[in-house]
């Protein structure tokens, strides 16, 4: 055999070889790696997707929290307002109750002193008539007597 006859039949087995290889390999390989290129595209754009989210879902969070803290420190702020106001109003009414209170003390105090006085006149116009009595040592008549003794009292 010839070198050139072995040389020129192996370019056409090489040959065959690229273009069977071209023909039935190549197609599959190329598919197969443009299917896992788009595979990890498709994973890089999930992920960059979900990443985005993700900081969009953790900014809500953070401005749920914020108005939640906000809503809760108006809440605390209002409670804290009524109950100043309750314990303002409970002041009130009790210093209310108080005065009354008071009042009716002395409303009363000044009842007892008045009878105190009643009495305390009924008896100097009875110790007045026994003394009077004694110092006369004769009869006193009640009824002829007993407009001495009203005005007696009226001035004591």
């Amino acid at each position: 055999m010839n070198i050139n006859a072995t040389l020129f039949l192996q370019a056409v087995v090489f040959a065959i070889l690229v273009w069977f290889t071209m023909k039935f390999v190549w197609p599959p390989i190329t598919k197969a790696l443009d299917e896992r290129a788009q595979k990890i595209a498709d994973g890089l754009a999930a992920a960059d997707k979900a990443k985005t989210e993700l900081a969009a879902a953790n900014s809500r969070v953070e401005q749920e929290l914020a108005s939640s803290r906000n809503e809760t420190s108006a809440r605390l702020a209002d409670a804290e307002r009524r109950a100043q106001h309750i314990i303002e109003e409970a002041k009130a009414r009790a210093n209310e109750e108080a005065s009354k209170i008071v009042a009716a003390a002395q409303a009363d105090a000044e009842q007892q002193v008045v009878r105190a006085r009643e009495a305390l006149r009924e008896q100097v116009a009875v110790l007045a008539v026994k003394g009077a009595e004694q110092i006369l040592r004769k009869e006193v008549n009640p009824t002829i007597h007993a407009d001495l003794l009203t005005r007696l009292k009226t001035e004591l």
